[in-house]
């Protein structure tokens, strides 16, 4: 099993580039859908999260309500650590659980973690990390354009994220994204190819 991380600011295409890995053989192991799983009714972290920010945040189905709790975050730096302190252990938990039904296999696992550091590549044992990277000003037309996100809360999730330096300072390969969905593909390629080669050496991308 090799492992590798997938990260990517907020319109960069991540998710797209994920499907496109996975299309290639990886199995991807998606933070944000384990983040979803951990929070349903049941769970220890929806009863958490519900005593600590209240019914506000339950929908008609039981379930959390992200606009209204990512209302309640956002801005507020205190909140924002409660949330995190709250799911980030269950997340964790969960992707290493979902990592690891696929140890002792041949298979290459996509760890998709839209806030990456480097503290993930101890965590994960990833052998890698793979960057998808856009400059700032066409990722906000793709989320105002394409998304149809209004242009301040688009820069606004944008500002909240980590810079594009501090992004690409983790990176072992980068996927340039700037481009239309067929120079994508050819960007794929080249990073599955030096993922393969990757899990067949042992020698870091370079």
């Amino acid at each position: 099993m090799l492992v590798v991380g997938l990260t990517g600011g907020i319109g960069a295409g991540k998710s797209t580039v994920a499907e496109m890995l996975a299309a290639r053989g990886a199995v991807v192991v998606d933070a944000d859908r384990v983040a979803r799983q951990v929070v349903e009714p049941g769970t220890p972290a929806h009863a958490a999260l519900v005593a600590r920010f209240g019914p506000g945040i339950v929908d008609d189905e039981g379930g959390i309500d992200r606009a209204a709790l990512a209302a309640m975050v956002f801005g507020n730096p205190a909140a924002l650590a409660d949330l995190n302190a709250i799911t980030h252990p269950a997340i964790g938990v969960e992707m290493v659980r979902q990592r690891d039904e696929h140890a002792g296999t041949d298979r290459v696992v996509v760890m998709d973690i839209p806030l990456l550091t480097e503290a993930h590549r101890q965590l994960l044992s990833l052998a890698a990390v793979v960057v998808v990277d856009v400059p700032p000003e066409t990722a906000l037309e793709r989320l105002v354009d394409a998304r149809g996100m209004d242009r301040a809360d688009a820069e606004a999730r944008m500002a909240a994220q980590v810079d594009r330096a501090t992004r690409l300072s983790v990176a072992d390969l980068v996927v340039d994204n700037s481009g239309d969905r067929a120079q994508l593909a050819v960007e794929v390629d080249r990073v599955w190819r030096a993922i393969e080669e990757l899990a067949v050496t042992g020698v870091q991308p370079g």
